[in-house]
């Protein structure tokens, strides 16, 4: 009779394992539409945790109140300059383009001043792969800076265009937001219990998920922020032009580890100065180098200490992997995906290695018990 219901349970099991695969996968495709709101809702109930705490322990009992209330911060603090940053980026995309298409920016003759600049080796490699010829050149060189510009403001157009869908992923959005707030706790509770791991494993595995979201969002977002408003600021006040369209894309290329904000302001340091705007190209390359820069190597590490613990490089094969899988939310997945790959790779050495030492425990007993 207890084998027949063991056979029994292990059947019930397996269909309920079974089941479980099946509505799961189902699941995820039915919410796949709103994946990117919700990987958002959730960095943001991370982020803003403190916060809502702070304020429930004012209201408490009231915890709807405090959640209500900690999503009116997250939108005035977060949505609404996002959208205003947005709007004032396409039009500055739209008016750098109308610029371009009307010629007041010759790239053309920009490239013919570096060329004479450079020493006659340089010049023959030139040359040799087809870039010789300034009426060659010229051609490439606006094509290439207007088919950027083109595709900034197609994306921008496009939000314009799914309105509604972008208002219906951030009300998707706010609305988890609100209940990860008010129910987190004890939502992560829940996922400890389920998860078929010891009480401590399944802690780091949850510890690691809040910790590498709290870190990229510090590490990454603030100091994007920082060196983009600092770029930006520079650009201003060296008179360049698309001041903002500069400093959006600084605060986008340093989120990308190995790359950063030198990808935008070396070119232009160069351009102005085989421009012959000198002063103001040996000014820029002297700020991106003692302060743009700088800001990454002294602010991330107050930011996020050794929160993570992932080599430079893991961190970077992440994120652009997460870019190039998930588009902008890769930033934050790629990142926490990698940290909960070394975190269950550790978890499973651990458990070899706990397996290991009891198996050396039991070996000498059955010796010494042996005839």
């Amino acid at each position: 009779m207890m084998e027949s219901e063991r056979s029994q349970f292990g059947i019930e099991r397996l269909f309920v394992v079974a089941l479980l695969v099946i509505i799961s996968l189902a699941f995820a495709l039915l919410v796949e539409p709103f994946f990117g709101a919700i990987v958002w809702a959730v960095v943001v109930a991370v982020l803003f945790q403190p916060v809502y705490r702070k304020i429930s322990g004012w209201l408490f009992p009231r915890v709807n109140l405090a959640a209500f209330l900690t999503v009116i911060l997250v939108i005035l603090l977060v949505i609404v300059p996002a959208i205003l940053l947005g709007m004032a980026l396409m039009q500055e995309a739209t008016s750098a383009y109308a610029s371009i298409q009307a010629g007041e920016f010759d790239f053309g003759g920009a490239f013919l001043a570096f060329q004479n600049s450079l020493p006659v080796w340089a010049k023959n490699q030139l040359a040799a792969l087809g870039y010789g010829d300034l009426e060659t050149v010229r051609p490439q060189i606006e094509e290439a800076v207007g088919s950027s510009l083109e595709f900034l403001i197609a994306q921008a157009f496009n939000v314009g265009q799914g309105a509604f869908r972008f208002m219906l992923a951030l009300g998707v959005m706010l609305y988890l937001t609100f209940f990860l707030l008010r129910d987190g706790r004890m939502l992560a509770g829940q996922i400890e219990h389920v998860v078929p791991l010891s009480e401590s494993k399944s802690r780091i595995l949850i510890d690691k998920f809040f910790i590498v979201i709290l870190a990229t969002i510090k590490g990454s977002f603030v100091v994007a922020l920082l060196q983009g408003t600092l770029g930006g600021f520079i650009f201003w006040m060296l008179d360049i032009r698309g001041a903002l369209l500069w400093a959006v894309s600084m605060a986008i290329f340093s989120l990308i580890p190995a790359i950063g904000t030198g990808f935008i302001w070396v070119p232009v340091a160069v351009y102005l100065i085989v421009t012959g705007s000198i002063w103001q190209g040996v000014v820029l390359i002297l700020a991106g180098i003692f302060l743009i820069s700088m800001i990454d190597n002294l602010v991330r590490p107050i930011l996020v200490g050794r929160d993570t613990r992932m080599p430079d490089y893991v961190v970077l094969i992440s994120t652009l992997g997460g870019l190039q899988l998930f588009g902008f939310n890769g930033i934050v997945i790629g990142p926490l995906l990698a940290a909960l790959f070394i975190a269950v790779w550790r978890i499973f050495a651990e458990m070899n290695k706990a397996e290991r030492e009891r198996q050396a425990q039991i070996s000498p007993a059955g010796d010494k018990s042996a005839p």
